[in-house]
């Protein structure tokens, strides 16, 4: 084979690459994401899914390397790396890469502690291999993405590119962390291939099950760049052969120039968006837009009507049926909601403008919520259109009771390269998550820990503290 394979060039970055390559912007990035990997996962606790991984993982036994959220005993590092990762992804608070819609940290964070735990990696070690991580699985991520529909091929397909792109950035994190060679980071690619998975359709008619799969593309991971450490191969035409991962998820050729173009040079880290508010991230500007009517001064009596206007695409999610949305039984359901987003921002929000404590039971039920949501239509708009899915834009039409019209337009969303939340909001985030749980002191070392991540001479440091919450 003359020319490097895609799974080889990918292997070649990885391990060419050094920390002293990685930009300054990537290196603060990773930190960030990992407190907010970490506050997140934190949060996750007291669900009643995340009590059943745990107890899973416990019951499996094996080697203790490693540390888990939330779990007084070590674990075998793939199943820290699960439990971390179903922790992360389950409260609807990870962060989005656009327009790819890949959740890359929840999968690649978890199973990068879990690698620097097994291999006694220092804080150096773990960015590296997080950057690298997070850098791969967006690229594979990038190459499913159709400029032409402004749709994920995957998402079309039912398949949850989350975590199927976030098991091979999770393993090619890992594998590097281990000190890999070139072939065996290939291998591992190859294997994690066998092993990436997720469906969506729990998105549309129920279940917990999606909140395991960012757990599971972690566990695969570690699995992956164990298995190929010991010697099991991989095909080196993993990503583009004949039988290979773009043709077997995508049934098309990939985007070959999504990979290799910048490779090294053009780092897509910094500027995944963070999530500031707990929810579906096309609810976010719907938030902001209320938010800036709160700031005229507006109150919910002065209100006879909202219109909210919002990429067509977006509509199943967050506007239909509208009798459910504008009704929303559950703060889960809740967090898919327009109207309700809409009614956050009004009224205001905790955290960064809305919290966890923001999504309940009984404020989705409440009479007053209710009666503003049932005010607000949710409607396609061309101008969102046409941003859509480089953002997740939103304009908000308010008709007074004295005849007026009020436009809040948000074309941009919160968290991303146009709008960057600075450290000091990731970590006031961090506290909104975690400060129940954690006594304040260890809350501040753990988000200055995480600003200074490449002096950092033992990752157990990081997570040990988080092992036994109250």
């Amino acid at each position: 084979m003359s020319e490097r394979t895609l799974a080889q060039r990918l292997a070649h970055f990885a391990v060419t690459t050094a920390f002293e390559d990685l930009p300054e912007e990537v290196v603060e990035s990773v930190g960030m994401r990992v407190l907010d990997t970490l506050g997140i996962a934190i949060a996750a606790t007291d669900l009643d899914t995340s009590r059943a991984a745990i107890a899973w993982a416990t019951e499996q036994g094996g080697a203790a390397k490693a540390c888990a959220v939330g779990v007084e005993e070590a674990l075998p590092a793939p199943l820290a790396a699960f439990v971390n990762g179903v922790l992360a992804h389950s409260l609807d608070f990870d962060d989005t890469h656009l327009p790819s819609i890949l959740h890359p940290s929840a999968s690649v964070v978890p199973a990068a502690l879990a690698a620097a735990q097994q291999h006694d990696a220092d804080g150096k070690a773990l960015v590296r291999g997080i950057a690298i991580g997070l850098e791969v699985c967006v690229r594979l991520g990038m190459a499913g993405f159709d400029p032409e529909t402004k749709n994920s091929v995957f998402f079309e397909h039912g398949q949850h590119a989350t975590s199927i792109c976030g098991a091979m950035g999770g393993a090619v994190a890992a594998a590097v962390i281990g000190g890999a060679p070139e072939s065996q980071i290939v291998d591992a690619l190859g294997i994690t291939a066998s092993m990436a998975s997720g469906i969506i359709e729990a998105n549309r008619t129920g279940g917990t099950v999606k909140r395991l799969h960012c757990g599971w593309a972690a566990h695969s991971a570690l699995s992956a760049a164990g298995l190929a450490r010991h010697g099991i191969t991989g095909p080196p035409t993993v990503l583009e052969g004949r039988f290979g991962f773009f043709q077997a998820w995508l049934h098309e050729a990939p985007r070959e120039s999504e990979i290799v173009d910048g490779l090294g040079s053009t780092w897509a880290v910094p500027g995944i968006f963070f999530k500031p508010y707990p929810a579906n991230h096309f609810t976010h500007a719907a938030i902001d837009a209320g938010a800036a009517l709160r700031g005229r001064g507006i109150i919910a009596e002065d209100i006879e009507k909202l219109t909210l206007g919002v990429p067509a695409a977006n509509l199943r999610t967050i506007g239909e049926p509208i009798d459910v949305k504008r009704a929303p039984d559950t703060g889960y359901m809740a967090q898919f909601s327009g109207p309700y987003a809409v009614v956050v921002g009004l009224l205001g929000g905790g955290g960064l403008g809305a919290a966890l404590e923001d999504y309940t039971d009984e404020l989705a039920r409440s009479d007053e919520r209710r009666a503003l949501m049932a005010k607000v239509d949710v409607v396609p708009d061309e101008r969102c259109d046409a941003i859509f899915p480089h953002q997740f834009p939103a304009v908000l039409t308010a008709t007074l009771s004295d005849g007026t019209t009020v436009v809040e337009d948000v074309l941009t969303t919160r968290g991303g390269p146009e709008r960057p939340l600075s450290f000091g909001e990731v970590s006031a985030k961090f506290r909104a998550n975690a400060g129940a749980f954690l006594p304040e002191g260890d809350v501040d070392v753990l988000a200055a820990q995480c600003r200074s991540l490449p002096r950092l001479n033992d990752v157990g440091e990081l997570l040990s503290p988080l092992t036994n919450l109250h």
